[in-house]
This record gives structure tokens, sequence and C-alpha cells, in this order.
């Protein structure tokens, strides 16, 4: 199964680890506001990033494995975007994510596609 991403402020993903699940949407908003986790498909992510969180607080990618999340994934297309994204709909069990990378912008303070595997 292929994995999902989430770009998650640093900041958040350490309080995940303390509580054993991350409650964060998107940049700035929670779990409780929104009502899922947004997530990407690798191919989506540079596109998401680019768009949403320029300038960029100190970011991580969270590598997320579908298979162990506890919560229900709906592919859905929310915005109109042509194509669908994945979206956590409830808290993501800290198990799931299966990998963290750094992720940080290039020098022109655009992002990149992360590259897989």
């Amino acid at each position: 199964m292929e994995p999902i991403f989430h770009i998650a402020e640093t900041v958040a993903w350490e309080r995940a680890q303390t509580s054993g699940e991350y409650r964060c949407s998107t940049l700035g908003r929670t779990l409780d506001e929104v009502g899922f986790i947004h997530c990407s498909r690798l191919g989506q992510v540079a596109a998401v990033a680019n768009a949403r969180y320029r300038p960029a607080p100190p970011l991580v990618l969270l590598v997320i494995d579908p298979g162990k999340v506890r919560a229900e994934i709906r592919d859905e297309d929310l915005e109109g975007a042509g194509q669908p994204f994945p979206h956590v709909y409830g808290p993501l069990n800290i198990d799931a994510v299966v990998e963290v990378r750094p992720f940080v912008p290039g020098p022109d303070g655009s992002f990149t596609a992360p590259e897989w595997p």
C-alpha cells in the first residue's frame, strides 16, 4: 500500500510524541476545527506546501502507512481541485507514522517533491 504524507509543524509533531496521537489538520488548524487531517499523495506534496506553507515555520513531513491508521481515511476533492486528497477522519495514531523527514524549502522559498522511496 502506498504511503500518504502530511506536512506538520515540527512543534505539533513533538507534542504528538507525548500524547500518542497527532491532532493537527493543517497549518494553524486542528482536527477539532476542521473535522479531519489533511494528507497528500506523493505527487501532491510540493503543490500543497507551496500553496499553503509559505513562508514556512519549521516543518517535518510525516510518512504514513494507511494500513496502520486507526481512523477512517477518505479520498475526497473537497475544494474542487480536480483531484482527490486523502483525509484522516480522526486522530492520527503516531505508530502509523513510519518515517519523519525534515521538510524545508529551497533557497528561493519553494518546496520540491520528496523522493520516495
